[in-house]
């Protein structure tokens, strides 16, 4: 063999290894990012089927009961962005002469009112009624049956307070 023969042979045999390790390195850079973009993908599909549950909750005040006449309604906005409709049935002094009702429209979100001359909660979208405990009477809510969601309330030394939740909706 001559002294060219074997320069031009053992360039070869370096090329072939380096070649191989260059395969399988990209081969592998492949698999990872593909392990890892399915993945990120696997974890945003579960967050979005299975959200995050408000469990944080606070007692917060919401009038004194002599501000409160009897029909009257206020809405209130809770920390975490929820409105409520707060709405005085009657005057004895207890947390039941209260309800509060989320204000959204359980059918396609629209804000919904109090009509103290109907007695009940109104949506103008569908033209959808609530009575004044909150169940649906009339409208697209009455076909599917969804209520307003009740909060709770608190009476205390004269003061009227409701429990909401404190973690943002998003």
């Amino acid at each position: 063999m001559h002294a060219s023969q074997t320069a031009a042979t053992d360039t070869n045999d370096a090329i072939i290894p380096r070649r191989n390790w260059l395969s399988r390195m990209s081969s592998a850079v492949m698999a990872l990012g593909l392990t890892l973009g399915y993945g990120m993908l696997g974890t945003v599909m579960g967050l979005f089927l299975y959200p995050k549950r408000d469990s944080s909750r606070t007692w917060q005040f919401l009038s004194d009961l002599g501000s409160f006449a009897i029909g009257d309604s206020v809405t209130y906005e809770a920390p975490a962005g929820q409105k409520i409709v707060v709405t005085r049935l009657a005057n004895n002094g207890t947390p039941e002469d209260f309800i509060a009702l989320s204000s959204i429209c359980p059918h396609l979100g629209c804000q919904v009112h109090w009509q103290s001359n109907n007695d009940r909660f109104f949506c103008p979208c569908h033209n959808g009624a609530f009575d004044k405990s909150g169940q649906p009477v009339s409208g697209p809510p009455k076909d599917s049956n969804k209520p307003l969601p009740k909060y709770p309330l608190m009476v205390e030394g004269g003061l009227l307070f409701i429990e909401v939740p404190t973690e943002a909706l998003v």
